[in-house]
């Protein structure tokens, strides 16, 4: 094993999937791609393993190697060519949730077969019940919006045509998802060619030996990590609190095992699937769970499936994280896989508290519509989500106003949201005392409150921690809870909705209508607090005041 060329090749090909996911970027259509950056793209082997991927959307990574082998259990590489473009989004088929697309293109050098260049995008509109695809009071997938199986998009470089066809006429906006799509297409056509510059650069079988090498390393770095840590069985429980549908509050339990140098996650405990929308699938339990010990161990260890080998996870079927057919769970990959990850960080903060820190407001607060917009004549519909306070640490206070861990996208620019769409931002800006105290205390939250200038607006809702708050670690406080509130323009308060529309959820709920004038407000929730707040120096506590954090 030459390590120089095996770090060379392995910063090579981290960045052919930066490079894809800039391509991505640029070229797409709708704010959750350009601006927030729900994506990320990667490298893949011929057996479907993950090699190398970029810093987006750490929701997508941990499932990509399921996603990339469920293609290729429907779509045989004997039936694949050079050219091809194939795309699923199918949770119940190895995909994470519904809005989530995956493009693969199969890579061949001189007419061999050398593995995938792979985007996973999340089309903020699927059709489905709600426009932007996040039905909060789903009770089965078809409410969700199209499935799309595996299949061919593009066959060698063409468009194949009844494809386009069935997905854009099950869109209501099909030039945005147009876009979106061909800047997909992009995207792997940039990896495809970069990684063939590659091969060609060291030759197909040093290309082959250094990428087996690279997985072969990436396995021991993490068995070594796991290694640091006492052997034990260490348990943890956390809650959704509540579906959307009823208001029953479901239970995510681990216990992890932790022997010598393997990790076994056990979600044996957890509850039985929902009937609304927070069901998590398979994919979404491996990349939670890879996601929470990536967060453990050493940053340095190469983020491919070697690095994934020693980890194994237990997800009985007809659970919360492994909803069986046809469960509704397009939250699964956006709320539940916070939880799901948080809980394993708890469970491992017993044995490596140095390296654990409390969990982050826990909910991206979803925030979805559709309206004509007045001033264009077109219908627009978004995918919004708000920054919350992550969780403090053994060394830090937690961030502000960040997207949670199962994420890495960044909140719309108030400018272009209030361009694009018919919103009037009233005020956005940190919620004071909303993270946990500690020695080092959470982040804060986040407040919008945006005006509707729409009289055909349909909102609809997602998200969590309203009820159960963010928990502190070694004596920490908790985070403060979120909310989403509406006043409309003839009644002076904000009232959940609950009270506005007779919702049973106040964080979960589909199509409620506003018009010209009314108002909703979202608080995003704040980070749990690490360690004793008696801990916390004068220094540190006068910075806060005089910041205007507390």
């Amino acid at each position: 094993m030459n390590l120089v060329d095996m770090n060379i090749v392995d910063r090579r090909l981290k960045s052919i999937a930066e490079e894809m996911g800039i391509v991505l970027m640029k070229t797409s259509y709708s704010t959750i791609f350009n601006e927030g950056r729900d994506f990320t793209c990667g490298v893949a082997d011929e057996s479907c393993e993950l090699l190398a991927s970029a810093d987006f959307q750490p929701a997508q990574v941990g499932g990509m190697p399921l996603v990339v082998s469920s293609i290729i259990k429907e779509i045989p590489l004997s039936e694949m060519d050079e050219g091809d473009v194939m795309i699923h989004n199918d949770p119940f088929r190895g995909g994470m949730h519904t809005p989530e697309h995956t493009l693969i293109k199969p890579v061949f050098f001189e007419g061999e077969f050398f593995g995938f260049s792979v985007a996973i995008g999340h089309i903020a509109e699927v059709g489905g019940m709600v426009p932007g695809g996040f039905p909060g009071e789903a009770t089965e997938v078809y409410q969700e919006g199209l499935r799309v199986p595996p299949v061919k998009i593009q066959a060698r470089g063409k468009d194949v045509e009844p494809v386009w066809k069935i997905m854009l006429a099950n869109h209501r906006t099909p030039r945005q998802n147009h876009g979106d799509i061909r800047a997909l297409i992009s995207a792997v056509n940039r990896g495809e060619s970069r990684i063939l510059e590659l091969i060609k650069e060291y030759g197909p079988e040093r290309y082959r030996e250094i990428c087996t090498d690279l997985k072969d390393y990436a396995e021991r770095r993490m068995r070594a990590e796991i290694t640091s840590i006492p052997d034990g069985v260490y348990s943890f429980e956390d809650f959704m609190e509540d579906d959307g549908v009823t208001d029953q509050a479901y239970k995510i339990a681990v216990d992890v095992y932790v022997s010598q140098d393997k990790i076994v996650a056990d979600f044996s405990r957890t509850d039985n699937q929902s009937l609304g929308p927070i069901n998590a699938v398979l994919s979404v339990a491996w990349s939670a769970t890879y996601n929470a010990i990536l967060h453990l161990t050493d940053p340095q260890i190469p983020r491919n499936s070697g690095a994934f080998r020693p980890i194994k996870i237990v997800a009985p079927p007809g659970k919360l994280v492994n909803a069986d057919f046809p469960a509704a769970e397009v939250g699964g990959n956006t709320e539940t896989h916070i939880r799901i990850c948080h809980t394993v960080v708890g469970a491992l903060a017993q044995a490596i508290p140095e390296r654990a820190f409390a969990p982050d407001g826990g909910t991206h607060s979803n925030f979805l519509f559709g309206a004509t917009d007045e001033r264009t004549g077109n219908y627009a519909v978004c995918y919004d989500f708000t920054g919350a306070g992550w969780g403090g640490r053994p060394v830090a206070d937690g961030h502000n106003a960040t997207n949670c861990i199962n994420g890495n996208s960044r909140m719309n620019p108030v400018e272009v949201f209030e361009t694009r769409f018919p919103w009037r931002f009233e005020s956005l800006g940190l919620i004071p005392g909303s993270g946990g105290d500690g020695e080092y205390r959470g982040g804060l939250g986040v407040n919008k409150v945006l005006t509707c200038l729409s009289d055909d607006m349909e909102v609809s809702f997602m998200s969590d921690r309203q009820k159960i708050a963010p928990w502190g670690i070694g004596g920490g406080g908790e985070g403060q809870n979120g909310s989403v509130l509406i006043r409309r323009k003839s009644t002076p308060d904000f009232v959940t909705a609950c009270e506005d529309s007779n919702k049973t959820s106040a964080s979960k709920f589909n199509r409620i209508g506003f018009r010209k004038g009314d108002q909703i407000s979202i608080s995003s929730p704040g980070g749990g607090g690490y360690g004793d707040p008696q801990e916390r120096s004068s220094e540190q506590r006068a910075k806060d005041r005089d910041e205007g954090w507390v």
